[in-house]
């Protein structure tokens, strides 16, 4: 026996850039409480190696408190960086992680003018 479901026609399938845009602007906003406890992790951390808070819960790779504001911060790039793709702007990370092209110059970013000293 076969049995045949029918279903109807959805829209047609479009190849157009920026479909993502609602999800990565989920992801974006959901990073953000993550990001302020890793900073409020690595302060405390801090914190308590100073003797002004009391000890650290946690023991292992994540007891230094500059691994917690790294995590921070890379958390806090990629963050920042969805939520400006999905508010439709394009999805580009900080200028320090670009690599250079074998020209030497950073792509799109004009050459510096040659001045002239009298």
């Amino acid at each position: 026996m076969m049995v045949r479901i029918k279903l109807q026609k959805g829209p047609p399938i479009q190849r157009k850039s920026g479909k993502n845009r609602l999800v990565a602007s989920a992801i974006g906003t959901l990073l953000v409480p993550v990001t302020l406890m890793a900073y409020i992790l690595g302060i405390w951390r801090l914190a308590s190696d100073l003797g002004m808070a009391g000890e650290f819960a946690i023991s292992g790779l994540f007891s230094h408190w500059q691994v917690w504001i790294a995590i921070a911060a890379a958390l806090h790039i990629a963050s920042s960086s969805l939520n400006r793709y999905g508010r439709g702007g394009t999805l580009k990370g900080p200028r320090l992680l670009h690599f250079r092209n074998d020209s030497g110059d950073s792509p799109g970013v004009m050459p510096p003018k040659k001045v002239r000293l009298r």
